[in-house]
């Protein structure tokens, strides 16, 4: 069986500084350390933090006075932050600069007072905290069903952004639908989905018609590993999201020839090599690395964590 190796494919940026903070963070203070929603969507990273002293909360007032407090990758809204102050806690910020972006736009166009269109999923980490920024102002949409019912107070006061981890293919479809609606709507210059996004997603639109399945390693609440799943579906090639090489059902390489494998932006690459030390084990396969672009993005620690002071 040939295996083709998707490149880029797994960690992106904002995910590899958002997982080096709460590894400074572990080094500088030790445990016990509080992390404010899962600091990416990947259980095996999660995991792996919990067996090292991490307690992931869903809600500030589960962090100790006084205590220290990382806030996820995904970023958080201002009431998150004050209720954060009123416990006297000590924030570390690893949110994506990129979400940052979003929430930026956000405040700049609800001081404005435009009606602000957040094209995204309503119970994502990163929506909730986006809508959080102006909630009087922010209205989520999902899909072009929705851009047809939406009530505004003034068309020719509207806006949108969009979520950074969505399907390309799927923001673009609600964006004609709003274009088309409302035709003086205003965006930002430079689109919202992330780079790692696009990227990745590219990938699977490019190779998946070489392949006769595709095997993208991502957990289950990982929106964009479950858009890599979904551009497969779309080119008509069957896609499973796993989180590891346990997971895959050998029924599903009967009579399949060519498999791609790739990996969401908030996957181990550590677990895509137990993947195709499996595939060459069982299938024999031999591995063929395809690279679409080489990304040379980064982000330096936050300063909230290269400035915390080494406790004796």
């Amino acid at each position: 069986m040939k295996v083709i190796l998707a490149n880029p494919r797994g960690f992106c940026a904002g995910v590899n500084m958002a997982i080096e903070c709460v590894d400074q963070v572990l080094k500088t203070k030790g445990p016990p350390v509080y992390v404010y929603h899962e600091i990416v969507h990947n259980r095996h990273v999660v995991e792996d933090f919990k067996s090292r002293g991490v307690t992931f909360v869903d809600d500030i007032s589960e962090v100790p006075e006084n205590g220290l407090v990382v806030y996820s990758a995904h970023g958080i809204s201002p009431e998150v932050r004050l209720a954060s102050k009123n416990r006297k806690l000590v924030e570390v910020d690893a949110t994506c600069p990129l979400v940052t972006k979003v929430h930026m736009e956000v405040l700049r166009y609800a001081r404005d007072g435009y009606t602000i269109i957040f094209i995204g999923h309503r119970n994502h980490d990163e929506a909730i905290g986006t809508v959080g920024e102006a909630p009087n102002s922010i209205v989520v949409v999902e899909s072009p069903e929705e851009v047809a019912a939406l009530q505004v107070p003034d068309e020719n006061k509207l806006a949108f952004v969009t979520q950074t981890t969505l399907s390309v293919s799927d923001a673009q479809r609600i964006i004609a639908a709003l274009k088309q609606r409302f035709p003086n709507i205003r965006y930002p210059a430079k689109d919202d989905i992330c780079y790692a996004t696009t990227n990745r997603q590219t990938a699977v639109t490019q190779l998946s018609p070489e392949a006769d399945l595709v095997l993208v390693i991502g957990s289950k609440n990982s929106s964009n590993s479950k858009r890599l799943v979904e551009r497969a579906i779309e080119q008509g090639v069957p896609g499973y999201l796993i989180d590891d090489q346990s997971e895959i059902d050998p029924a599903w390489f009967e009579g399949k020839r060519s498999v791609l494998v790739t990996a969401g932006a908030s996957a181990p690459e550590r677990l895509v090599m137990e993947l195709l030390d499996r595939l060459k084990r069982d299938f024999r396969a031999t591995i063929e690395t395809r690279t679409l672009v080489e990304e040379d993005v980064s982000f330096e620690l936050p300063k909230s964590a290269r400035s915390l002071t080494v406790v004796r």
